[in-house]
């Protein structure tokens, strides 16, 4: 990241040497993580006594790999170098997820979720993201 100024005298925003791809990438991922989180709140409000102990796990699974997916995100659009893996993880697994929900009624969700996990891995592996993730001390900084 440039240590130079804006013309206002202003620092540059950590955000302003992010490749636009890299941009895309951590927009899916925070929008797969908002889902993930969205899906987490309305499954515990569909927990029934008979199943009370997966609801419960499910939720606070669902949640917490949201939250987990909205940090990466985070990351990602601020170039920082730990945030790769734990990204193309998350989408090599998303993958699974599209390939077991084929066939039936569920094949749109199965486009839907393989065409998000397949435009994020692309836009990682690209060169300029690749560069801007490519892992600096110097640049590493904390997410929050």
């Amino acid at each position: 990241m440039s240590t130079k100024s804006l013309r206002d005298g202003s620092p540059p925003s950590p955000s302003a040497n992010v490749p636009g791809a890299l941009k895309l990438a951590a927009v899916l991922v925070a929008a797969e993580g908002l889902l993930a989180a969205v899906l987490g709140i309305l499954e515990a409000f569909s927990i029934h006594r008979d199943r009370l102990g997966s609801g419960i796990t499910t939720t606070i699974f669902l949640v917490l790999y949201g939250a987990g997916l909205v940090l990466v995100a985070r990351g990602l659009s601020l170039a920082s170098p730990w945030s790769r893996g734990p990204a193309v993880f998350a989408q090599l697994i998303q993958l699974g997820v599209a390939w077991s929900f084929w066939g039936g009624s569920t094949s749109a969700v199965s486009v839907v979720l393989g065409i998000a996990a397949v435009v994020v891995l692309v836009a990682l592996f690209q060169k300029v993201s690749m560069e801007a993730l490519a892992d600096d001390p110097t640049k590493d900084h904390p997410v929050l």
